[in-house]
């Protein structure tokens, strides 16, 4: 039997993403016009989910794409999309808007390169923003023992729901791809013996754009 259900969807492609540049909050500009495409692809998707079996509360990230994918999926299954600090993505102080190679290039690497040296002034580490959001996940995870939650979020998210599920660590010889608009699905079973186990029903699922041009599905 399922009791808990995660079900996240990584925003749309953003303008950030299109430019190569490090979206902090000062620099998102939100969503493409291909990103809006792509989210409402996933939202059409998960509207028929919805109707047979109702998602309890829809999250969202507060970055403006972020914002702005949980609109769209707000609008399709008439559901509130309740902006949540716990979801934003790591803090990129002062990497925040410049090209992502010259931030790689001059922190020997990404994130996950060095996980416990920040990759520019003022940004996280990644170990960091792992512990932060592993933590919040966790919370939201108790708080809603038993539900079915949707979540707007950033590719960090998910990756973090990963490492705080599957116990991963940190990530940093291995990891997960994750497209724009894509669909991951984490359930909690409950077996007749009365073990409990959180599964990963999917992960990256892209099968709602496949009618997108080629290359639009990054």
């Amino acid at each position: 039997m399922i009791t808990t259900e995660l079900v996240f969807v990584r925003h749309g492609e953003a303008q950030c993403n299109a430019d190569g540049l490090v979206g902090g909050p000062a620099t998102c500009r939100g969503l493409t016009r291909l990103g809006y495409v792509q989210v409402e692809k996933a939202a059409a998707r998960l509207s028929a989910e919805h109707r047979a079996q109702p998602f309890t509360a829809l999250y969202a990230g507060p970055r403006l794409r972020l914002q702005q994918s949980g609109e769209i999926l707000a609008r399709a299954l008439d559901l509130e999309a309740l902006v949540e600090p716990g979801l934003d993505g790591p803090v990129h102080g002062a990497a925040d808007g410049k090209p992502w190679h010259h931030v790689k290039t001059v922190a020997n690497g990404g994130p996950q390169a060095h996980p416990d040296r920040p990759w520019a002034a003022g940004s996280d580490t990644w170990n960091g923003y792992l512990h932060r959001a592993e933590a919040f996940l966790h919370n939201l995870i108790v708080q809603h023992d038993g539900d079915r939650l949707l979540l707007a979020v950033h590719g960090e998210t998910i990756l973090a729901a990963h490492a705080l599920l599957l116990g991963l660590g940190s990530m940093t010889e291995s990891g997960f791809t994750v497209s724009h608009a894509s669909i991951t699905r984490w359930q909690h079973h409950l077996n007749r013996l009365g073990q409990r186990r959180w599964l990963l029903d999917r992960h990256n699922d892209t099968a709602h754009l496949s009618a997108l041009p080629a290359g639009a599905t990054p």
